[in-house]
């Protein structure tokens, strides 16, 4: 067996390393090729706990975001009814309502590391952690340790730390000490690393496209050091890294080029002899585009245990993807010593994490009360509003806009972007800066796009005076689409920031710290990276002089684009245009 049971992440003693030995060779063949898959739940229904649970028998679930009592109904019912206790994952990438919709949002990971403080890092690895394993999860699909290098990328952005490898690095191993003292595994993810390309794994497979020694002294690195950190699992994902692969497959051809997923060189080569990695692999959602465009699904399915994973997370269709598997498995896809190592890993991270011990004392199944108790602690929510504090950042600023009070601009035109329109509901993240500037005392108008752009329109003249401020409000994400980029009102862009140097004009920023490239031309801008209730109500003492601006941007927020950073244009003299 190739698995060091003893070594680092698993470190088990003879008792832990008697009982997966003992467990491995008391499973059917069918047994352990179902142990392979980690499938999912969005509700704690009987019916499919049960039928997952005590007949599909497989190595774990993810949750999606339930309430908390659904979160640990669905934990009860599923380990209740497997013989082999299960790991639980959840994305807690930003906080403990990754997995439970009661959970404290702390910060997004973009958000921790504009404090430049590793110490929220770790924080968030705390809250994920104390929260998460509240509800049953022992199991995080996080930190991601991708580096956002293209600001098109719509899929890193703010789930990310940023740009700069060392921070990325600082921040992610900080998670992973912090979060595994919970008995919550951390998964660092995405091999070999995603942020370099622009397209999204979602719909398409991405490229690493760093030569094999930039590689080594980025991403390696990350990873390299979350390892050490002891990191007990790895995603992989579906993306390609053409330098590595050929290094180790030199007589490859482009046509061959395979995602690390279904890569024996990316995963075992790389990740697993090179950098060293004795835990558990698993790949991303195997229902992604990115991998579903490489190959006939049949072929997949084994092929990603041949290249060196040891879990297959999700399904398309589970009974088809579970004949697929054995279906390879007989056909000699992979060997019956890969099979067995692979399970070997499943059964280590679960003794790693005392599952077989919290099965027979009773601790394996939260409570739900207790479980609910533990959520949205008072100190977590003082943290989330100190990230909100101190992440908040200042890119472009007008000299003299600040203070923005009622009495200096009583009225303010708002203008919200999003990918729906011109919406301010009051339960969107725009919705809630609208209502905040109204609480503040300003007079609040929302725009209404005109329905030309040319001919018979408002002058100018109208505009200066009826509006102080024009402020905007972008809450843009992407959802499977190209790139986050705002997409102005029709007609001919009738919302675009035209009058910024007309009347004083601040661009905020509530998503992805990049729409200056799209607004280069406005003075004031503000990346937030969340809209969350602490970052509206830090952004507005921050507008109104009662706190500063100390955010520092882990990326370059002007995408490269030398103009983003001039301010064009007279300048506006605020005390005049008051008077």
């Amino acid at each position: 067996m190739k698995v060091n049971l003893r070594a680092k992440p698993f470190d088990l003693n003879d008792k832990q390393i008697a009982w997966v030995k003992d467990t491995l060779a008391d499973m059917t063949e069918e047994e352990k090729l179902h142990q392979l898959f980690c499938l999912v739940t969005y509700s704690d229904d009987e019916e499919y706990c049960r039928y997952i649970g005590e007949k599909v028998r497989p190595g774990g679930f993810m949750s999606r975001v339930m309430k908390a009592e659904q979160c640990v109904g669905a934990v009860e019912k599923m380990q209740r009814y497997a013989k082999i206790p299960m790991l639980v994952a959840a994305n807690l990438e930003a906080g403990g309502n990754g997995m439970a919709s009661e959970g404290t949002p702390v910060c997004r990971p973009m958000q921790a590391a504009a404090t430049d403080d590793a110490e929220f890092a770790r924080r968030l690895g705390e809250v994920c952690g104390a929260e998460g394993s509240a509800v049953g999860a022992n199991w995080s699909f996080a930190p991601i340790v991708d580096i956002d290098y293209n600001w098109r990328n719509p899929i890193t952005n703010f789930r990310t730390f940023g740009s700069d490898p060392q921070r990325v690095l600082a921040m992610g191993a900080a998670y992973v000490g912090e979060i595994q003292k919970h008995g919550v595994a951390a998964c660092i993810k995405h091999f070999p690393g995603d942020g370099c390309d622009e397209r999204d794994q979602h719909v398409s497979p991405s490229v690493n496209s760093l030569s094999c020694e930039e590689w080594d002294e980025t991403y390696g690195k990350v990873y390299r050091n979350c390892i050490e950190a002891g990191a007990m699992s790895v995603m992989v994902g579906h993306i390609l890294q053409p330098a590595y692969t050929r290094h180790f497959c030199p007589e490859i051809t482009d046509e061959e080029m395979l995602p690390a997923s279904v890569n024996y060189a990316l995963v075992t080569k790389l990740l697993r002899e090179k950098l060293g990695f004795n835990g558990l692999i698993i790949t991303d959602s195997t229902a992604m585009a990115g991998l579903a465009l490489s190959m006939p699904r049949d072929q997949m399915v084994p092929l990603t245990i041949a290249a060196g994973c040891d879990m297959f997370l999700f399904t398309k269709n589970l009974e088809e993807d579970l004949s697929f598997m054995e279906q390879g498995y007989r056909d000699g896809v992979f060997s019956e010593e890969r099979l067995d190592e692979a399970v070997t890993r499943i059964l280590a991270l679960k003794a790693a994490l005392r599952l077989p011990e919290k099965q027979k004392d009773g601790t394996l199944i939260p409570n739900a009360e207790e479980a609910k108790a533990k959520l949205g602690r008072p100190l977590y929510k003082q943290w989330e509003y100190e990230c909100a504090d101190r992440s908040i950042t200042l890119v472009k600023e007008e000299k003299g806009i600040f203070p923005i009070t009622p009495s200096r601009f009583p009225r303010v035109l708002f203008c919200p972007l999003d990918k729906n329109g011109n919406n301010a509901d009051e339960k969107t993240a725009n919705g809630r800066f609208m209502q905040a500037l109204k609480d503040a005392g300003f007079d609040v108008t929302l725009f209404e796009p005109q329905k030309a752009t040319e001919g018979n329109l408002a002058s100018v003249n109208e505009w200066v005076a009826k509006y102080d401020l024009i402020v905007y409000s972008a809450m843009v994400r992407a959802r499977y689409q190209p790139v986050a980029r705002i997409e102005w009102s029709s007609p001919q862009g009738a919302n675009i920031p035209v009058l910024c140097h007309t009347i004083p004009t601040v661009f905020v920023s509530l998503e992805s710290p990049y729409h200056l490239v799209d607004v280069p031309q406005v003075r004031t801008y503000i990346n937030c990276y969340s809209g969350s209730a602490p970052v509206i109500e830090k952004l507005m003492e921050k507008l109104m002089g009662k706190s500063e601006f100390v955010g520092v941007s882990p990326v370059d927020p002007f995408c490269g684009k030398w103009d983003a950073k001039v301010s064009f244009g007279p300048k506006i003299d605020f005390e005049k245009r008051r008077s």
